[in-house]
């Protein structure tokens, strides 16, 4: 499962969905609607949120919006709009490795997005999240 920091404008078309789809998933432990993927550690940053549930809604919406301007038919039901807007942080160095992650799959999957991307300075997190200064998230999985 990856949760992406990174804004969803990013991802190639099967990121995007496979974005949905792993959040959809996401959302229905963070609901305790599934047993499967409950320690998960990307869910950790939702779970220390205090309120999972709404920062699970408020990923999804974002992920949701950005599929409407690619012109994608994403279900609007699978999200509950009713969450409470919130905001969680994520580290400036989380934010690089994961654009180094996602240009190793970029290349070999879309290398015109990778060739665009990877001449980029500034990287924008997904709205949920604002960069801090800071090392690697200690729930990433380090190779």
């Amino acid at each position: 499962m990856r949760i992406w920091s990174l804004h969803p404008k990013y991802l190639d078309a099967k990121g995007l969905v496979a974005l949905w789809r792993e959040s959809l998933l996401a959302k229905q432990v963070l609901e305790g609607k599934t047993k499967g993927y409950k320690n998960h550690p990307q869910l950790n940053r939702f779970k220390n949120s205090g309120n999972a549930v709404d920062c699970i809604n408020r990923y999804l919406t974002s992920v949701y919006e950005n599929s409407l301007e690619r012109g994608y038919n994403f279900n609007k039901n699978k999200v509950n709009p009713d969450f409470i807007p919130t905001k969680l942080t994520v580290t400036d160095k989380q934010i690089k490795f994961e654009m180094k992650h996602l240009l190793k799959k970029l290349k070999i999957r879309d290398p015109e997005r990778f060739h665009k991307l990877s001449r980029k300075i500034k990287i924008d997190a997904h709205p949920l999240f604002r960069i801090i200064d800071g090392e690697i998230e200690p729930w990433e999985k380090l190779n």
